[in-house]
């Protein structure tokens, strides 16, 4: 009998982790039908959507509070959907408000739930562990850390790895990515990165455009290039970018515009890769917003500097929630995080300036010696992350769907 999975991935990097897993679980049952929320990786993989990924797409509880109307329906519909189809397992990729609700139901109706991407309830939040207890079967976990969290609060509990250490390679090929972006092998790139959500880029592209601008002067021939993950996006930087004119700027689109199948001395294929994957790779440095994000420039061996900023209204929004003034942890930036210490700088909040982050990108992108440290950082974290996540999560899967059974 044909294997069957219902997934739910709401973000570009939920709909990576998906797609690998798909694949795992292709490799074990070329014939798996899989249905739910999800992009374009996952279609890729044979996945039928009932509601494309940009459905789940909120930042925070303001903005869920004002898409709250559509993600009740979209979640309603997926509940119902779901249960008249009866799958052998749900797969709840990340998206933990969403997802975590949605399998709690489905568990209770005799369907296993997989929830892929613990919640990081090691930082805030930690009361969530009671749910997570009723709503997952089994956790698949990114992070070595969290086997034993999970594991002593009696949650079946997988280490996958981090399927970005494999996605993206060993050795960065800063030479190559250049040429595929048509950059200068002679000038200093520093790849911008505000975020993907409008209020990311809202509240963070000012300031780096503005420290940008103060790096110019540092190094006039400094260039900038902005990945951006669509086109609102690429129109809203557009138009901040408008406000604060910096030369050497280039927004990049969703795809590389030149070669994507530029030479590499590893032979490695870019054709599939997110474009900020080819700004990381070009780049001398890379200022980057909280998230994924900073843990892809960790793999990519680049110095980088990391920020944040929320509104006041958020910010008391989120201590009301989570019951905590600060996260519990003295980092936020995942590379930090999983070295247990401030390897790269955070400038948060009030603390993120436009000088200020100036003055640690400048260091990021001149100091040789830094460099050289953080590469060597990096590539033993790198190694730690790095294993068969689409074997190991779709072995998990289907043993949790077994178990049930």
């Amino acid at each position: 009998m044909t294997f069957s999975a219902a997934i739910v991935a709401g973000e570009p990097s939920g709909d990576l982790l998906a797609a690998r897993m798909l694949r795992g679980l292709r490799a074990r049952d070329p014939d798996v039908r899989a249905m739910g929320i999800g992009g374009p990786a996952m279609a890729r993989e044979g996945f039928e959507a009932w509601h494309p990924m940009d459905a789940l797409s909120v930042f925070g509880y303001v903005d869920a509070l004002r898409q709250a109307p559509r993600l009740i329906r979209t979640w309603r519909d997926t509940r119902r959907r779901t249960l008249d189809w009866h799958p052998d397992v749900f797969v709840g990729v990340d998206a933990p408000d969403f997802n975590l609700r949605l399998e709690e139901k489905l568990r209770a109706a005799g369907i296993p739930t997989v929830h892929f991407v613990g919640p990081s309830i090691w930082a805030w939040r930690f009361e969530r562990i009671h749910q997570i207890r009723r709503a997952v079967s089994h956790m698949l976990v990114l992070f070595p850390f969290e086997v034993d969290l999970y594991r002593e609060q009696g949650v079946p509990v997988t280490y996958v790895g981090h399927p970005l250490a494999e996605l993206i390679p060993a050795r960065p090929d800063r030479a190559a990515a250049r040429e595929r972006l048509g950059l200068r092998s002679d000038r200093r790139v520093l790849a911008l990165m505000p975020g993907s959500r409008e209020s990311e880029i809202r509240l963070l592209a000012p300031r780096f455009l503005q420290a940008a601008r103060i790096l110019r002067l540092e190094d006039p021939d400094l260039e900038f290039v902005v990945p951006v993950v669509n086109e609102r996006r690429r129109t809203q930087f557009e138009a901040i970018l408008a406000q604060y004119p910096l030369p050497g700027c280039r927004v990049l689109p969703a795809l590389p515009e030149q070669g994507a199948a530029s030479p590499r001395a590893d032979g490695l294929d870019t054709s599939g890769w997110p474009i900020a994957w080819h700004a990381m790779e070009a780049a001398d440095a890379v200022l980057v917003a909280s998230g994924t994000a900073t843990l892809e420039a960790a793999l990519f061996k680049r110095p980088l500097v990391i920020s944040y900023v929320i509104t006041p209204w958020m910010r008391r929004i989120m201590a009301w929630k989570s019951g905590q003034d600060a996260p519990s942890l003295p980092w936020v930036g995942l590379p930090n995080i999983l070295e247990r210490e401030f390897v790269v700088p955070e400038l948060l909040q009030e603390a993120a300036t436009p000088q200020a982050l100036a003055e640690h990108t400048w260091a990021a992108l001149t100091d040789a010696s830094l460099a050289e440290r953080i590469a060597q950082r990096f590539t033993a974290l790198h190694e730690t992350l790095s294993r068969d996540t689409p074997g190991l999560a779709a072995q998990a899967i289907l043993e949790a769907s077994r178990a049930h059974a």
